[in-house]
């Protein structure tokens, strides 16, 4: 008897729970009270990322296009490729970086464009060849000192595409 009615009474609970929560989500804005929207509006543009640097991608050894910004969220820095971002499929190794040059091209020589030791900061991987993908920029890493972001390999120290970052 007593197991039937713990069974019992765990339905009823959760029968409960879930039509509480199904009020909550059907209610309208406007039923909330004022001190809510402000609490709701609040944690929205915590959550929301913010702008802080920005760049369109030239090419360098291979076509390079798209946009790139650096953000800030939740106080931790991501370095994000839009959905317009597309670079070469033809690199064995390549990563984005972060670079103390603002024209990273002029600082180089063609074809490859390679770069040099100490001059920049490795974020990661390439995740993909085109479209949007965001990466984590470590801690460590001051992002006063950095002026632009490129993908380069790693494999053959050739830079396939650059953008200057500005504010």
């Amino acid at each position: 008897m007593k197991l039937t009615q713990k069974i019992l009474l765990s339905l009823a609970s959760m029968f409960i729970v879930s039509c509480a929560t199904e009020v909550s989500k059907n209610q309208p804005a406007e039923s909330m009270t004022p001190s809510t929207q402000t609490a709701s509006s609040v944690e929205l543009a915590k959550g929301e990322p913010s702008a802080v640097k920005s760049g369109t991608f030239v090419a360098g050894e291979h076509e390079t296009k798209g946009t790139v910004r650096i953000v800030t969220k939740n106080g931790k820095s991501f370095l994000e490729l839009n959905s317009d971002f597309q670079t070469s499929n033809s690199g064995p190794d390549l990563f984005v970086i972060l670079h103390k040059s603002d024209n990273v091209l002029n600082t180089t020589k063609p074809p490859s464009y390679p770069i040099k030791k100490g001059e920049y900061a490795m974020i990661a991987p390439l995740q993909k060849y085109n479209g949007a993908q965001s990466y984590a920029i470590p801690e460590n890493i001051d992002l006063a000192q950095y002026k632009s972001t490129a993908i380069w390999c790693r494999q053959f120290n050739a830079t396939f595409g650059t953008a200057s970052l500005s504010s």
